[in-house]
């Protein structure tokens, strides 16, 4: 099978890399990133989303597209980026798979669709995004369901996979992780909201399995690694992970925005962008929790639990750190 993988020089991107490079055999790799892969640079080409012609060149020989390039940061300017990579690179993707035959996608969007504070949604659930990166990826996955209403005999998974962690991300979740185990950790909240979360080895696996058993009609997957653990949960696990006693202090939520609207006005004052912003306390104390029923119940078993991951994750960063200093920064 001759996959082409597009923007998989980054996080999520260069451990599916790994896990298909494991079945050599079985699998032809290519990656098409605007990137240099720090990991597979013998499989990556250069190219970028946006230029159609490019990704119509380097889709020749091609069985199965992975679709994972994409503007996800907070702090995005401008914020039309958002649209041109994440709605018109969908366009040019689907334009370049029918000028060479191929007709089976797996992409990648986010649970970012249904917007914040939803109650578990399933893959069903309105669709309410608050953000642009959210707005995008929700006109991105609209671009596809009029693409297949012309092509139904093509082959499209959609996951939706909500804030992914591991080793060497440099995102939300390692920012959080890192501010845990500092003992320095200032909770916004009572700490009750529950956080879902997705080890990148579960996801990357599940992936794989959708390339290898999902090959027909069309498909939309939730992905989360349950069960959901709260704020004062993940702290627990944390502590007894690094075996260390780690206090947290709670602030009321007003007071968390009231800090986060502070960091806004300096951020626009000095130029600079910020670990700190109103968005991203609101997205902190937000209950992110989805329903992943779909995902876990189509014959998929992730290797990994939600505590296997979290672990392996801070014995990486934390306890036996990498001293090659590559990372990989998302939310």
């Amino acid at each position: 099978m001759n996959i082409t993988l597009i923007g998989a020089s980054g996080f999520v991107g260069t451990r599916l890399l790994g896990l298909l490079s494991e079945n050599q055999e079985q699998y032809t790799l290519r990656n098409i990133d605007k990137q240099q892969s720090h990991f597979f640079p013998q499989v990556t080409e250069i190219g970028d989303v946006r230029d159609v012609d490019t990704i119509k060149e380097k889709l020749h020989d091609t069985d199965v597209v992975v679709l994972l390039a994409a503007e996800h940061r907070d702090d995005v300017t401008p914020t039309t980026l958002y649209y041109d990579v994440n709605v018109g690179g969908m366009r040019n993707v689907l334009q370049a798979m029918e000028a060479n035959g191929i007709k089976r996608l797996v992409f990648t969007s986010s649970v970012a669709v249904y917007g914040l504070n939803k109650e578990n949604p399933n893959e069903d659930h309105p669709k309410d995004p608050f953000n642009h990166y959210g707005k995008s990826k929700w006109e991105a996955e609209q671009v596809l369901q009029e693409w297949y209403k012309d092509h139904p005999d093509w082959n499209i998974n959609i996951l939706r996979p909500t804030v992914i962690f591991g080793e060497r991300n440099r995102g939300n979740v390692y920012n959080l992780l890192k501010q845990i185990s500092s003992g320095k950790f200032l909770m916004v909240g009572k700490g009750e909201n529950k956080k879902s979360m997705a080890y990148v080895g579960n996801i990357v696996a599940f992936i794989k399995f959708l390339i290898d058993t999902k090959c027909e009609g069309y498909n939309v997957f939730n992905y989360i690694d349950k069960p959901d653990f709260n704020m004062n949960e993940l702290i627990a696990h944390v502590s007894k992970v690094l075996n260390k006693h780690i206090p947290s202090t709670h602030f009321p939520y007003w007071l968390g925005m009231l800090g986060g609207k502070c960091f806004d006005l300096l951020a626009w004052v000095t130029g600079k962008k910020l670990a700190i912003s109103s968005v991203r306390v609101k997205k902190f104390c937000a209950t992110t929790e989805f329903d992943a029923t779909k995902a876990h119940s189509c014959g998929f078993v992730p290797p990994y639990t939600l505590g296997d991951g979290l672990a392996r994750t801070l014995t990486f960063e934390f306890i036996n750190p990498p001293k090659d200093g590559i990372t990989f920064k998302s939310e």
